[in-house]
């Protein structure tokens, strides 16, 4: 009689010992890269960002996820912001790295641990953590907003952030989302927009309009994402 093969069992790949400290010598670089940018941000930029009395979800595209934990460092001091990061093991160092800059992680994907992920990212908004979405990432299309944010405010009521940023210097990236670098002691220009969950609830397409408003707080110049 054939015996019939059993799935493998789910796992969550880590990083630990020896691969781990070879992380932090990029984080430490990362984080003084990052802190020699000047970010400018206008007064209601400041007003949105530095609102710490209610959990958020922060929406920026992948292609600016390199300054994130410095832009969360400045603008939101006492808060601890979460990423949704793959179970795979690619996404093990991603995870390993996003805490040497500062970021805390939830592990997950939509073909593994999806639901368990969405649970636990809506369980930190729940208890007033703030969780970042990138809506297009781990790997495009560029600039194609997927729905995950949006059924986290309807669920848990959580005020959805926009990040937008212009970059005065920078170099990009020969990756999927022409991925941006912003050049050392270069200027960032960063706009905020808040969402609050009744104004998703009542849109008949939140996802195009979230998505059209996202393209505008953040111009993209040539060469334009996607393209080669």
């Amino acid at each position: 009689m054939t015996e019939t093969p059993q799935p493998s069992p789910r796992r969550i790949h880590a990083i630990v010992g020896w691969r781990r400290l070879l992380l932090w010598p990029l984080g430490l670089l990362v984080r003084l890269w990052c802190r020699t940018v000047r970010i400018e941000a206008d007064e209601a930029t400041r007003r949105v960002m530095g609102r710490l009395d209610q959990a958020a979800i922060f929406t920026l595209w992948h292609n600016r996820l390199f300054i994130a934990a410095e832009l969360y460092r400045r603008f939101r001091k006492g808060k601890r912001l979460y990423a949704l990061v793959s179970a795979s093991k690619d996404g093990a160092w991603l995870a390993a790295f996003f805490e040497v800059v500062g970021l805390r992680t939830v592990r997950g994907s939509s073909s593994r641990f999806g639901r368990e992920a969405m649970h636990a990212l809506a369980e930190k908004l729940r208890h007033g953590e703030d969780i970042g979405i990138t809506p297009d990432g781990p790997r495009g299309p560029c600039y194609d907003l997927k729905g995950g944010g949006v059924i986290l405010a309807r669920k848990t009521g959580a005020t959805t952030i926009l990040v937008g940023m212009r970059f005065a210097a920078a170099w990009r990236l020969p990756s999927w989302d022409r991925f941006y670098l912003p050049r050392p002691f270069s200027r960032v220009e960063l706009h905020a927009e808040e969402w609050g969950a009744d104004l998703l609830e009542h849109n008949e397409e939140p996802l195009g309009t979230l998505r059209n408003r996202l393209l505008e707080l953040n111009p993209d110049e040539a060469p334009r994402c996607g393209s080669r």
